[in-house]
């Protein structure tokens, strides 16, 4: 059994833990409410030009877009997996990677190859021991999402479905739901397609000035640029939320383990007491 010594030291370093683990619970508590703003400031914007683009895919326009146009079969997947770059936040990143892990090992088995954008040291580091093909990459981008910073990651990306390195354009990110539930989300952004979108039956036609070929490069690249910002966004409310649970439930353990602690410092306290109190009285009655 330990004695009085060692476990005052434990208890010590549990309440020195439970310090830190409490300060970070209050500062994500603090950083989510901000998070979450941003997050439900951005949804409309995002919904809205969903709802644009895919009333654009199921137009007529004498011009087609790349984006617009389904390829007759995929050997080349490239995805964008967003995550954080700090840990402690539960088993979010989990979550979405396990999600991105098991699509990945599905589409090689059907012979496809998998092209990676990586959004988060998380992921970036989880790829790197993956041995995927990795071919852009965003890091620190801090408390809020930055369009500047996910632009030139982005562009690798769009190049390359244009140019027809790959076929198909999916991104993996966590949609928060609230501060209790966040969920790992798996959405195609290129072809767009309107079925995915929940296009109306009805086909539109559109008169475009000064040509099809200028407003459509303009809108669904402005489409692409807001469904990533959009998932940045909601991945970073996600993180700052499941990081306060975590912490608080590393704080609530910490206090319960300080009070199983103290509580067998005292049994042992009382035991030694005990034992000296009963060397003194036989001691006594010796003489």
């Amino acid at each position: 059994m330990p004695g009085t010594k060692e476990i005052r030291m434990k208890i010590r370093s549990v309440q020195n833990t439970r310090k830190i683990t409490k300060a970070m619970e209050m500062v994500a508590a603090s950083k989510m409410r901000r998070a979450q703003d941003r997050m439900r400031a951005a949804r409309p914007y995002g919904d809205k030009i969903r709802n644009v683009a895919a009333n654009i895919s199921h137009a007529n326009p004498e011009y087609r877009h790349p984006f617009l146009v389904s390829r007759d079969t995929v050997k080349r997947v490239g995805i964008i997996v967003v995550t954080t770059d700090k840990g402690l936040c539960g088993a979010l990143n989990t979550n979405v990677l396990r999600m991105a892990l098991a699509k990945i090992k599905e589409w090689q088995s059907e012979g496809e190859e998998i092209d990676v954008c990586c959004i988060g040291n998380k992921s970036l580091g989880f790829m790197q021991r993956l041995g995927a093909r990795i071919v852009s990459q965003v890091t620190q981008l801090g408390d809020r999402p930055q369009m500047e910073k996910l632009i030139g990651a982005l562009k690798v990306m769009l190049d390359g479905y244009v140019q027809d390195r790959f076929d198909r354009l999916m991104i993996f990110y966590t949609r928060f739901i609230n501060t209790m539930k966040q969920e790992p989300v798996m959405e195609q952004l290129l072809p767009v397609s309107g079925e995915r979108l929940g296009a109306p039956e009805t086909v539109w036609d559109y008169l475009y000035e000064p040509e099809a070929r200028v407003v459509l490069e303009q809108v669904l690249t402005r489409y692409i640029e807001a469904v990533i910002y959009q998932a940045v966004a909601e991945n970073m409310a996600s993180e700052q939320s499941a990081r306060m649970v975590a912490m608080k439930a590393a704080s609530d353990n910490a206090a319960t383990l300080i009070d199983e602690l103290t509580l067998i410092y005292n049994k042992n306290r009382q035991a030694s007491i005990t034992k000296e109190i009963s060397e003194i009285v036989g001691g006594a009655a010796a003489v």
